[in-house]
């Protein structure tokens, strides 16, 4: 079997008989040069399936389940609220993000937020992209854009908060998050990084623990990836 994964949104299960889109055809086929009879592989969030080609018409790859190759992960809950930045740096984010077990992308717009408008077909395709690269079963999800009131209301009682703090003291996390049932949530101001009236509101949230990541002042994307390399070491111990 060929090492080529690709996501696929549809339910799979063994014998099913489906056909690949036409962008993964071509990719298939073309690029990777896999013909019929051969195999690669398919995964979503209910595990990892091996496909073999029965046939390609037309261009368009349609194959069949012969075997489960993983089954469905059980992992913790990580979400990540980030400013959107840049389209060169934001990209770079959401690909570590992605390898580093993001399950959950929420935007938020803050006063000092830049950029305001998201490519969620883009985005998608990058997450997609990560995915396949690093091995993961589960695609993280998007959700739309919202402001920092609203998703400080909206997620109240619901996730244990990580909040990457330059002002703080504290450099430990809390070993109870680790037993909590609830997700993970971390958040990471904008270029600027939040007013002090942000900061405010946020360090007042129920269940949040304020991080210092580096005495530096890092830029957004550096700290996404350093927090989160954090959280993969603690959840690791």
């Amino acid at each position: 079997m060929s090492n080529i994964r690709l996501f696929f949104s549809e339910s799979l299960s063994l014998n099913l008989k489906a056909k690949l889109d036409k962008s993964q055809s071509y990719y298939v086929n073309k690029v990777m040069r896999v013909k019929v009879n051969e195999s690669f592989s398919l995964f979503n969030k209910s595990g990892e399936w091996e496909a073999k080609i029965k046939e390609i018409s037309n261009g368009i790859v349609k194959f069949n389940i012969t075997n489960q190759i993983r089954q469905k992960e059980s992992s913790k809950e990580i979400w990540l609220a980030f400013s959107p930045i840049k389209s060169n740096y934001f990209n770079f984010m959401l690909q570590k993000a992605t390898e580093l077990g993001v399950t959950k992308f929420l935007p938020i717009i803050t006063d000092r937020t830049i950029v305001r408008k998201i490519n969620y077909e883009r985005v998608k395709k990058i997450i997609i992209e990560a995915a396949e690269q690093s091995n993961r079963l589960a695609v993280p999800e998007i959700e739309e854009t919202q402001n920092l009131n609203s998703f400080l209301k909206n997620n109240n009682n619901k996730v244990n908060m990580i909040f990457g703090d330059i002002n703080t003291k504290n450099q430990k996390l809390d070993f109870k998050i680790k037993k909590d049932i609830k997700p993970i949530c971390v958040i990471i101001g904008p270029e600027g990084d939040f007013t002090e009236n942000e900061r405010q509101q946020i360090i007042s949230f129920k269940d949040l623990q304020s991080l210092k990541i580096n005495n530096n002042i890092l830029r957004s994307e550096t700290a996404v990836i350093s927090v989160l390399s954090i959280i993969n070491y603690f959840l690791n111990l």
